[in-house]
């Protein structure tokens, strides 16, 4: 019976096989202690679901603000070149003006000379 374990080397067996065992079960509880709960986990996710909703909502109100803002440039670029046109037509007839005018009195005085 060469094969069979003493009841010595038996009990050395077992008592390694449970240090091994013991090991494995603390290296699991190690991982274990490491991972995050499914309520916690379930918790940061609606969290984060919350938060990704109202920075894409904040995103949209800005790219808005952002667009209105554009609109309301090229209206007052708009207007601007309006006024700017209607001023410079205002300062073309305050100089023509005047100009006809002498003309015309001029022409109005050399006709009455020759008119005499």
């Amino acid at each position: 019976m060469p094969d069979e374990l003493t009841p010595g080397e038996l009990g050395r067996a077992v008592a390694s096989l449970r240090q091994e065992i013991q090991a494995m079960a603390q290296g699991i509880n190690a991982r274990l202690d490491k991972v995050v709960s499914t309520e916690v986990y379930t918790l940061q996710q609606a969290y984060t679901d919350q938060r990704l909703t109202a920075l894409s909502q904040n995103l949209q109100k800005a790219i808005d603000a952002r667009e209105a803002l554009e609109r309301e440039f090229e209206q007052y670029q708009l207007a601007e070149r309006d006024r700017r046109e209607r001023d410079r037509q205002a300062r073309l007839y305050q100089m023509i003006v005047p100009i006809l005018m002498t003309l015309l009195t001029s022409a109005i005085a050399v006709w009455a000379v020759v008119a005499k």
